[in-house]
């Protein structure tokens, strides 16, 4: 699910435009997604860490939100993992 070079360059050709719900969107969720469960933690123990309500991490996960990149730091710290292997997952 992750990102193709040739997606990348096409991305980078064009102006601006919505992520959500878009291809790469759903490659990053899918990765945090599987980064949460491989941690044995549920949507509400992960809010829990976070500090957040637990419908920040429901909406994230169904799509219905965006992720900045300082989130997407906080969030996998937040599953004892590392931002940058799971980053390159989904650059790969």
């Amino acid at each position: 699910m992750a990102l193709h070079f040739s997606e990348q360059r096409t991305m980078a050709r064009t102006t601006l435009r919505k992520t959500l719900r878009s291809r790469g969107h759903h490659a990053l969720i899918g990765i945090l997604v599987s980064a949460r469960e491989r941690a044995g933690l549920t949507q509400r123990d992960l809010a829990a860490r976070l500090r957040r309500p637990h419908s920040f991490v429901g909406r994230m996960e169904a799509g219905e939100r965006r992720i900045d990149v300082i989130e997407f730091i906080e969030i996998v710290r937040a599953l004892d993992g590392d931002p940058k292997v799971l980053f390159g997952q989904l650059v790969d």
